[in-house]
């Protein structure tokens, strides 16, 4: 059944806010000093909040995500706005409970370089090169995404969250390093903000972004408009063309899950 619009942006809303609690509680817990600690509390955070509520709005918890969708018509421009909005108002809102509830010095860190979590550029790389990690790190994650919750051929379809759950730990683990790991512009943007953590702002939207469109449009392109899976009627539950409810245009019982992260 199609959900209201309160219900989809509620669970933005909290599906975001767990991961950026979860996800940057964790780096402040452990000062940026485990890294194991760090990419499984993100990767738990989106496996849970996925299988628990992607039933509602699909699960994106990511403007990059629901950016990939909106290019692949699988959402319309309305929802995607208002998920945006949610997703971010949930990082904000996680961020500054971060704040209020983590003493100065620990959430600082020395010489404020915990920031809150906030993701940041490791002094080996070059801004372009960081681009260039958080792009591929969001493809993987998008490309998992389309793979397991939204082609309606997807193995994976019961536990997508599983599956997308466990990409983002992998690309934390590769990532964090360098970058943070991010994969996901409102998991920059909720610490950073309340933070006041701005460096190399445009790392964290341009790379999340970017990979989520390419990896969006390939899978789109290549894989599912060739054997028509592209259009409306034939999207899984929950992911047809401009944001429609397949299960309203076509009375089929075929959903294979919803899509989820992150980052």
């Amino acid at each position: 059944m199609e959900r209201p619009l309160n219900q989809k942006l509620l669970a933005e809303f909290v599906g975001t806010f767990t991961l950026i609690f979860l996800g940057a509680g964790a780096v402040i817990h452990t000062q940026n000093s485990n890294l194991v600690a760090i990419a499984f509390a993100s990767g738990l955070a989106i496996a849970v909040m996925v299988s628990s509520v992607g039933h509602l709005s699909g699960g994106h918890f990511n403007p990059a995500v629901t950016i990939g969708a909106w290019v692949t018509q699988k959402i319309d421009s309305k929802n995607a706005s208002a998920y945006i909005v949610a997703q971010l108002a949930g990082a904000l809102a996680a961020a500054g409970l971060l704040r209020a509830a983590i003493p100065t010095l620990i959430w600082k860190g020395q010489n404020n370089l915990i920031a809150l979590g906030t993701p940041a550029v490791a002094s080996q790389i070059s801004t372009g090169q960081a681009v260039l990690i958080e792009a591929i790190l969001t493809f993987f994650l998008v490309w998992v995404i389309f793979a397991t919750a939204i082609d309606p051929e997807g193995a994976f379809g019961k536990i997508a969250g599983l599956a997308i759950g466990l990409t983002i730990t992998a690309d934390i683990f590769m990532g964090a390093a360098f970058t943070g790991g991010a994969m996901n512009p409102a998991r920059w943007l909720g610490p950073a903000v309340v933070a006041g953590a701005f460096k190399n702002w445009w790392v964290w939207l341009v790379g999340p972004i970017a990979g989520g469109i390419i990896a969006a449009s390939l899978y789109d392109t290549v894989i599912l408009r060739p054997r028509g899976g592209g259009a409306a009627g034939e999207a899984p539950h929950g992911w047809g063309a401009h944001g429609e409810d397949t299960d309203s245009v076509t009375g089929a019982d075929e959903g294979i899950g919803h899509a989820g992260h992150g980052e």
